[in-house]
């Protein structure tokens, strides 16, 4: 018994040309899915976080504000990687 695979309708270079408009439509979309993302975070941001009003304050209370983000942003460094996951596990008292 003899199998025959059907000759292909359609050219090789016509598949190739196909299949580098595909990519270069899908390319397309991406990109503009990012931006689209991009500017869904900064409307987002906007709505929920007012503007920093930092006019009329003092040196000292300027310098307090800096210090209370720079501590915040320790924190967040400090628990975000695989060291800051296991210590939340381990003050959970999941590592028992």
């Amino acid at each position: 018994i003899f199998f025959f695979k059907p000759k292909s309708k359609i050219s090789a270079s016509r598949k190739l040309s196909l299949k580098i408009l595909l990519l270069q439509r899908a390319m397309e979309e991406l990109e503009q899915e990012t931006v689209s993302r991009d500017e869904d975070k900064v409307k987002y941001l906007s709505e929920k976080l007012p503007p920093l009003q930092i006019t009329g304050l003092s040196m000292d209370e300027l310098q307090v504000m800096s210090s209370e983000v720079g501590d915040w942003r320790k924190n967040v460094e400090a628990m975000s990687g695989m060291e800051g996951r296991k210590k939340m596990f381990d003050a959970a008292g999941g590592g028992q």
